[in-house]
């Protein structure tokens, strides 16, 4: 197996996250809970003060914080946006993120924000596309750089490779990280029909740094990424799949509607954390 991403760029596994949202602005930096790190959407701090920056710089000083865009508009057709990548830059430093990620997708169109994260067409044209953005983030803001596999419910006109194989072109000719979505790889395979086993092991997983774990909603023809509920048995199983092949992977505990306690959450996270470290004495022992 070729020498992994995070080797490359001595990234450690930093065990189990959950996100910084403003609901736990006052109760999560004073929690004497388990945690091992913070994920923040940067959107949300570009610009500080106030209540915003005191809740950043309490949990700064706690753990580390993981920026993790929705903003960046990699796949989309304008230039990258020079103000926000300078002011990502900013805020990467200022919490000395060891690195950071957004989606594989655009989200922005003749000036306009979507607000979704729309899929690109799985197609060679849009690896060209792609790859040299990336390269550009990565120089620009200078500390590694990962890209998500996106949930989507309908296929962009276009495509000309499957799903794993554009994830694969993307990753491997921009030299970036990925951060394997496991509940957006479980939502897909049920949403278009294939195996979310196979499509794992097709994927090039030297290169999987952080892996997000979240809720769906099951709807009688579909199912919805919503990050609004606990995580499925079939999703906590894959995820023991994935860290069969990958070993321990930094993981967030992704909640972002109907927001429950704050111990809610850590309940989640402190399963992620025992599933780690089961199937990293499982690892050991097998060597």
């Amino acid at each position: 197996m070729p020498v992994s991403y995070a080797r490359r760029h001595g990234l450690k596994p930093l065990g189990a996250g959950i996100g910084l949202r403003r609901e736990f602005y006052a109760r999560l930096p004073e929690t004497s809970r388990a945690l091992d790190w913070v994920e923040i959407i940067p959107e949300n701090f570009l610009t500080l003060g106030g209540r915003s920056q005191r809740a950043l710089d309490a949990c700064v000083e706690r753990w580390p914080a993981l920026p993790h865009g929705v903003a960046l508009n990699i796949g989309g057709p304008e230039p990258l946006d020079e103000d926000y990548l300078s002011r990502l830059k900013a805020l990467v430093e200022r919490v000395d993120a060891p690195f950071f990620s957004d989606h594989l997708c655009y989200s922005r169109l003749r000036g306009a924000y979507l607000h979704d994260l729309l899929p690109l067409p799985f197609s060679e044209e849009a690896v060209e596309h792609v790859v040299p953005r990336v390269r550009e983030v990565k120089e620009r803001v200078g500390r590694p750089f990962l890209l998500e596999n996106p949930s989507y419910y309908a296929r962009m006109p276009g495509g000309t490779l499957d799903e794993a194989a554009f994830l694969r072109h993307v990753a491997e000719e921009a030299d970036c990280g990925l951060l394997l979505d496991v509940n957006n790889v479980y939502v897909n395979a049920q949403n278009h029909g294939y195996d979310p086993r196979a499509f794992v092991d097709a994927l090039p997983l030297e290169r999987v740094v952080q892996i997000h774990l979240a809720g769906h909603e099951q709807q009688p023809d579909v199912i919805i990424d919503t990050h609004g509920a606990p995580v499925c048995d079939e999703v906590w199983s894959l995820y023991r799949y994935v860290l069969e092949r990958t070993g321990p992977v930094s993981t967030l505990m992704e909640w972002d509607q109907d927001i429950p306690s704050l111990e809610a959450v850590l309940d989640e996270a402190d399963r992620a954390r025992a599933m780690l470290a089961e199937v990293e004495l499982a690892r050991a022992v097998a060597r």
